[in-house]
């Protein structure tokens, strides 16, 4: 069995919120009612239930010389996808960070991107060189 992975968020707005994952990202819809949405983010399930404003104390850590997001979630892609994805966000006017290689000629070496969401996630984009070291360390 493939194992598949659900996270479930707080969100502002649920139309906002498909809107932007399938308008926008290209995920697709599931099941949903007028307080929470269930998104395909490639095989996997995000919920967003609607609970107004939150806040958290540590937004941000450095990695690399990067500034990174503490709070985000993502998703590993084939290069492939990663490109296209990438390239369908950088024509939009969307809160984008420039693609960045991480871990450059080390294990775990990988393409990574940023994009804001419309509650204020922070969704990470990565495409490992070598999908055997994705837990390597």
């Amino acid at each position: 069995m493939n194992h598949l992975f659900h996270l479930s968020l707080p969100c502002n707005s649920i139309v906002g919120t498909k809107k932007f994952y399938v308008d926008t990202i290209g995920a697709s819809l599931g099941r949903y009612t007028n307080n929470w949405v269930d998104i395909n983010l490639f095989g996997h399930q995000v919920t967003f239930t609607q609970v107004g404003k939150f806040d958290f104390t540590n937004p941000n850590y450095a990695f690399e010389g990067k500034v990174l997001s503490s709070f985000h979630f993502g998703i590993i892609l084939d290069i492939d996808t990663w490109r296209q994805i990438y390239s369908r966000l950088t024509n939009k006017n969307l809160e984008l960070t420039t693609q960045t290689t991480f871990l450059k000629n080390k294990p775990g070496e990988h393409l990574s991107f940023f994009v804001k969401d419309p509650n204020g996630y922070m969704l990470e984009f990565k495409s490992f060189k070598d999908t055997a070291e994705i837990f390597m360390s």
